[in-house]
């Protein structure tokens, strides 16, 4: 999949431009606004992001989250209210690793005015993923391996705890109950997947955000698009990929919630075409959770989900794999 990064960067460089002009309409804000006994004001980008913080900061801190449900990170543009609650927070915690597309540079901006922190600065570079499509730069998707995510926990502890000393007790013991969900979410994915036979484990979605899944719970990964969506799939990538299924005979292929499902509904097509039907197994959650109070909308639900739609569509349970997904059956 060729990743257009010419076209990518000039787009950025426009963005970030309009947007940095806003915020010197804006006003650079006061470096220094929190009173002893406020909540922290913090400003997050996906809503992975926000679960952790959140969960981590608890009655500690104000969490507002700029990227909801089905929103795509690599695409989205700050309005003007966005800027200003990032001008006025007192942390801002960021994917980074290009995650936010343009947004990325306006972040890294706002460093000079407010601490805007990427909660992947943490993670030992030799574990991240850097697909040759993708030019030299790195997977951000990194929230598909638990253990990576993990870091990422600590990584907000951390900044929390330097932000407000005062806050370290209640950081630590709630990072650190955390943590342990994590460490049974990543066995419990690990014990769903091996449900799936190993030349089974074949996993095609929208666009390629599952690779660090891929890696650490045994699957073979296919994204339609390259690593970010802002990369168009030509007429040879659906005919590459409907060829793989077809040779293959993959029973099952997924769509996304925050990219349309039309590129996918026409790889389907298209197989159909060539005789054999393959089915969509379901929806999944990539780059954004689901709607808050719901299963989903935690980053526990949304990999719990995840992980039991692909192995039921695998398995042929489709049938409950649909009404798990209405239900929200986790």
């Amino acid at each position: 999949m060729a990743y257009d990064t010419k076209g990518i960067n000039m787009w950025k460089i426009a963005a970030s431009g309009a947007i940095l002009a806003s915020l010197i309409l804006a006003g650079c804000g006061n470096q220094t606004k929190k009173v002893a006994g406020d909540k922290l004001q913090i400003v997050t980008t996906i809503g992975m992001i926000t679960d952790i913080v959140e969960r981590v900061g608890g009655d500690r801190v104000s969490v507002s989250g700029l990227m909801g449900p089905g929103v795509d990170p690599h695409l989205y543009k700050a309005s003007e209210g966005d800027v200003r609650r990032m001008s006025d927070a007192d942390i801002i915690f960021y994917g980074g690793l290009h995650l936010e597309g343009a947004m990325g540079e306006v972040l890294e901006q706002m460093n000079r005015r407010v601490k805007a922190v990427a909660v992947t600065t943490d993670i030992d570079e030799s574990l991240l993923l850097s697909p040759k499509e993708f030019k030299g730069a790195h997977d951000p998707h990194v929230w598909f391996d638990v253990t990576l995510w993990m870091q990422a926990v600590k990584t907000v502890t951390n900044t929390l705890v330097q932000v407000e000393p005062d806050g370290k007790q209640s950081f630590e013991t709630r990072s650190a109950e955390l943590l342990k969900q994590f460490e049974e979410l990543h066995q419990y994915v690990k014990t769903q997947a091996e449900r799936v036979p190993k030349e089974q484990r074949v996993l095609i979605t929208a666009h390629d955000a599952f690779n660090y899944f891929g890696r650490a719970y045994g699957f073979e990964v296919r994204g339609l698009q390259g690593i970010s969506t802002a990369a168009e799939a030509g007429t040879g990538d659906v005919q590459s990929l409907v060829d793989f299924i077809v040779t293959r005979r993959i029973p099952a292929i997924f769509v996304e919630s925050s990219v349309p499902p039309r590129n996918i509904e026409a790889v389907q097509a298209a197989v159909r075409s060539r005789g054999f039907d393959v089915r969509i197994g379901g929806e999944l959650f990539s780059d954004a959770m689901g709607t808050k109070g719901t299963p989903e909308g935690t980053y526990v639900g949304m990999v719990k989900h995840n992980i039991n739609i692909i192995v039921r569509a695998l398995l042929g349970e489709t049938d409950l794999a649909n009404r798990s997904a209405v239900k929200g059956d986790n």
